[in-house]
């Protein structure tokens, strides 16, 4: 049986969010970008939590960051800021079928959930889980997701433009109305430059598990 990745996820003080229906929104939103994108199937369930397969498992980490980006994104204001904690777990097991979701098992689906459950214990919300530690790769997880934990709705946002088609900055400026040096500034406070070269390398030390 092949890797694949599962993402488990749940939202952030979702207690305190009033707008429930608006928080589903995002996070339909978030699982359908990733399906369009990645190839990635995945569900809602008790309202505030997700979990989806990544068939390929370097295209794990950016799954995460897009989905986290998707959900900063639909923020309601500053003051509010809507995130998710994320496990990562690579292991064996298989991509289900969207109506056999349910029945999903697997190590990997076993990785993630574990995971979970360790990361709603710790102030971290972005984690990679596999058979042995990679301790290098953890810390970097960790810078990574410090600087994600402090993106603004519109920081976010540039940056989920940029994974999902790799709009240009002149692009984005179009799209979203805005001057080209505003699109500038909310890259450099996403810090994206540093984002980009650290999916890159994730990326090429996941496919080396392959």
């Amino acid at each position: 049986m092949s890797s694949i990745g599962v993402l488990s996820g749940d939202i952030v003080a979702s207690r305190d969010i009033a707008d429930k229906r608006k928080l589903r929104g995002a996070i339909d939103t978030g699982i359908e970008r990733l399906g369009q994108t990645l190839g990635a199937v995945g569900t809602r369930f008790r309202g505030d939590a997700f979990q989806l397969a990544v068939p390929r498992i370097e295209d794990t980490i950016v799954a995460a960051v897009i989905m986290r980006a998707s959900l900063i994104e639909h923020s309601p204001s500053r003051q509010q800021t809507w995130d998710a904690r994320i496990a990562i777990g690579i292991g064996e097991g298989k991509v289900p079928a969207p109506d056999d979701f349910i029945n999903a098992d697997g190590e990997a689906f076993v990785r993630s959930g574990q995971g979970l459950d360790a990361l709603s214990q710790s102030h971290q919300r972005l984690g990679l889980f596999l058979a042995v530690s990679q301790p290098d790769l953890n810390l970097l997880i960790q810078f990574a997701d410090d600087i994600i934990s402090h993106w603004s709705h519109n920081a976010a946002e540039v940056v989920r433009l940029s994974l999902l088609a790799d709009h240009s900055q002149s692009e984005l400026a179009k799209r979203l109305g805005r001057s080209q040096p505003t699109i500038n500034r909310r890259l450099s406070a996403a810090r994206w430059s540093l984002i980009r070269e650290f999916l890159e390398f994730t990326r090429q030390r996941l496919e080396a598990m392959t």
